[in-house]
């Protein structure tokens, strides 16, 4: 799960790190991913099931389909929601962006036509599953996730070690500047954005096959947003290695607190106890903005190699 949140900070990164566009709208791509994947990739329910999930389509197409389909729908999505929102200042397109996110997972969460409302969809495929012992399962989605992992960071480093690359950091530093060296800011503001939305679609569709079931409680902003920025934030914006060892840190915490509580905590009281997690995070990422305000690794200064 570790690696597959390094994916969404990546994709963060690119928003916030590289471009300086405050996002809070994660989870909305987040979920187009996962439930376009589902939807592309799962059959539609047959007999007694049929009367319980209601969902518009099922193509049973292969992963990889699913994840391609995935990418496409988040980043076209992205488009309409650049052109709306891009031209506000920062703070109100911060505004904008998890409103527009709420509204996605509240829609998941009304429908009753295309993926199963509030139920969400269940039995999702999973790739190789077949072929692979239950108990060693895991480690071959894990691979498969960590293939994707590792061509999206190669294909972002070759990206921003581009000129394209660095437009986009100019513009985050200076865009008044940017503008008056002829550069189209609203179009690059507009590419990073779908090509950010491209990857968290990628790691939508990556979540909902490996958890094999969706449901719109996944999306709320604490976990599709905010433990995202926890990640980026601490590992350092602007670099691709500090928003996958921030999401692996995070996560690790995240897990390691669990298993103490459920290990310390009587039963009775471990209803309450997961809000140690919350607090927990939070005064390591308070600790270390104070001690390292630019994250454990912060942003490299050599940008190109040419």
């Amino acid at each position: 799960m570790a690696s597959i949140y390094a994916i969404f900070s990546m994709g963060l990164n690119v928003h916030w790190g590289y471009t300086g566009l405050l996002n809070f709208g994660i989870a909305g791509f987040f979920a187009l991913g996962a439930y376009t994947s589902a939807l592309v990739t799962s059959r539609m329910p047959t007999g007694a099931l049929a009367n319980y999930v209601k969902q518009v389509f099922g193509l049973g197409m292969p992963f990889p389909i699913g994840v391609l389909a995935a990418a496409i729908v988040a980043g076209l999505i992205a488009i309409p929601v650049g052109l709306l929102t891009l031209r506000l200042s920062e703070g109100y397109l911060a505004i904008a962006t998890i409103g527009i996110s709420e509204s996605i997972r509240i829609f998941f969460n009304n429908e009753s036509w295309l993926a199963n409302g509030p139920q969400g969809l269940i039995g999702l495929p999973q790739p190789l599953r077949s072929l692979v012992s239950p108990d060693y399962y895991n480690f071959v989605y894990l691979a498969i996730v960590v293939i994707f992992l590792v061509i999206v960071y190669l294909a972002l480093e070759r990206g921003i070690r581009s000129p394209w690359g660095r437009v986009l950091r100019a513009i985050r530093e200076d865009e008044t500047m940017s503008e008056a060296d002829g550069k189209n800011v609203f179009l690059f503001k507009l590419q990073s954005l779908v090509l950010g939305a491209v990857i968290m679609g990628i790691g939508g569709s990556l979540y909902a096959h490996f958890s094999a079931a969706i449901q719109p409680s996944v999306f709320e902003p604490l976990f599709g947003t905010f433990i995202i920025w926890t990640m980026l934030t601490l590992g350092g914006t602007g670099n691709n290695k500090g928003a996958i060892l921030g999401a692996f840190i995070v996560w690790a915490i995240w897990s390691w607190s669990t298993y103490l509580i459920n290990q310390v905590v009587p039963p009775g009281f471990q209803t309450r106890a997961p809000y140690i997690r919350y607090i927990l995070i939070g005064l390591i990422l308070v600790i270390v903005m104070v001690r390292r305000p630019k994250g454990l690794i912060g942003e490299e200064r050599q940008v190109s190699r040419f």
